[in-house]
């Protein structure tokens, strides 16, 4: 009863104006984070360690654009229940020539993400724009009423949502055109089957979903960022970078560790739109390491 009271509400705030939320962001940012104080350990300790050349008073604006920014996705993602494709595509704008010529060509890729700008706003941007099939893998929620909430609202445009336990059969599934694969590798995996690498100052586990499904499906590898307007609120840019399309021709993990490296130069440009909030370093490196969890050195022969 208290969750479909809930979602009566989440539906009623999706009505109302752009503007009118990005007030409710405020008064909420300022709730949950001076009030409350959400994560606040983990947000300042993730910023500390990111950027150890910076003092608390250096460190200050980064923490309060984030803040607003956490705040933000939490209203942007109501409205985006609602709101038009046109809408969408407005608020997000960026050179797609290359997943324009990948369809033109027949080619299915692997579109990574990390936790920057809002991701929701992506997954339909790219539904309601591109010729591909979108396929987006996703970790269900375990509460099914705002499971089915979520999964309405993502899938408005015609996107396909998979659980990451069934991607692999997923993909086996005949098709009558290309398919893009939304993957977001930010998270903290399991780090006995982690990709280890350096991100941001720190010993880093990367999730090798990206990479194995590549080379197993010989899938090109697109990586996009979302770099924040910092001019019109709620607004974002979409940059989109080729890795490879020939994975299996790259040094193993060497998919990942271009991405990571292209990820780290980004949140160093624009550092309060990362989600600094997550215990993204909650596991350390294990002290022995196997061969795939680590950058393949090739040696160029005669």
């Amino acid at each position: 009863m208290l969750n479909n009271l809930f979602i009566v509400l989440l539906n009623a705030l999706s009505h109302l104006s752009w503007s009118a939320l990005y007030r409710i962001s405020d008064g909420l940012s300022w709730l949950i984070f001076n009030v409350v104080g959400y994560r606040k350990k983990v947000i300042w300790q993730n910023l500390r360690n990111s950027f150890p050349d910076k003092n608390d008073q250096q460190l200050q604006p980064i923490a309060k654009a984030f803040y607003r920014h956490f705040t933000d996705l939490i209203v942007e993602t109501l409205k985006l229940r609602r709101a038009s494709a046109q809408e969408v595509q407005e608020r997000l704008v960026g050179n797609t020539s290359v997943i324009d010529d990948l369809y033109a060509r027949g080619k299915s890729a692997v579109f990574v993400l990390g936790h920057r700008g809002n991701w929701e706003l992506a997954n339909l941007f790219a539904s309601a724009t591109f010729k591909h099939e979108c396929i987006v893998v996703y970790k269900p929620l375990s509460n099914p009423t705002f499971e089915e909430w979520f999964r309405q609202m993502r899938t408005r445009f015609g996107g396909t949502m998979v659980p990451m336990r069934e991607i692999y059969s997923e993909l086996l599934t005949p098709r009558t055109r290309p398919y893009l694969l939304f993957l977001v590798n930010d998270q903290s995996p399991n780090p006995k089957s982690a990709y280890w690498t350096r991100f941001l100052h720190q010993d880093t586990g990367v999730y090798r979903g990206v990479e194995s499904i590549a080379r197993k499906y010989e899938l090109p590898v697109v990586y996009a960022d979302l770099r924040r307007d910092e001019e019109r609120r709620g607004h974002y840019w979409l940059d989109i970078t080729p890795i490879t399309e020939h994975p299996e021709e790259v040094p193993l993990n060497g998919v990942l560790e271009k991405q990571i490296t292209i990820l780290e130069r980004d949140i160093i440009k624009q550092p309060g739109n990362w989600l600094w909030s997550h215990k993204r370093w909650k596991h350390q490196r294990p002290a022995k390491l196997q061969p795939e969890q680590l950058l393949e050195v090739r040696q160029d022969r005669e």
